[in-house]
């Protein structure tokens, strides 16, 4: 039987996942290469590389960087909203420790959580944005800490 705390984590890092879609693996993949289940190294053995760890970061640090350019298309476009919910999914599966195997209903709560999320925070910056006159790169900032800070108190959950 699933906890209602694994269900809070999956939903958590599916709303980081459509903040910034790299952040959520790239905590979880942080924390689970310092302390890797078995039942995960056999379910999602890439989460809990150090290799591939140290490369999600790389990655999350690209899309916050990446994330302040106009060039960069809308969350809510249909490609980037499937990846933002492509690794709500994982994330979502991947928060429980005590399950061995797919976790489907942890992965459809992370993705419903990541699809919110994402035009959620697709309203809060075009808000701050257009209506508040908030220069987008201080929106971005503002995002961003926001998702360090939820990342930070999602893996302290995991712990």
């Amino acid at each position: 039987m699933r906890s209602n705390n694994d269900v809070w984590k999956a939903a958590g890092f599916g709303v980081l996942a459509g903040m910034r879609s790299m952040t959520a693996p790239a905590f979880l993949s942080h924390e689970l290469s310092r302390k890797p289940g078995k039942a995960l190294k056999r379910a999602l053995p890439a989460l809990t590389s150090k290799k591939v760890s140290q490369r999600l970061g790389m990655m999350a640090l690209g899309e916050m960087v990446a994330d302040k350019s106009s060039v960069i298309p809308s969350r809510i476009a249909p490609k980037i909203l499937v990846g933002r919910i492509l690794t709500g999914a994982i994330t979502g599966a991947a928060v429980s420790r005590d399950r061995k195997g797919a976790k489907v209903g942890l992965a459809i709560v992370g993705a419903a959580a990541a699809i919110a999320s994402s035009y959620f925070f697709y309203g809060f910056r075009t808000l701050a944005s257009d209506k508040l006159r908030v220069p987008n790169l201080l929106a971005g900032l503002i995002e961003d800490g926001l998702a360090l800070v939820l990342g930070s108190r999602l893996t302290r959950e995991l712990r």
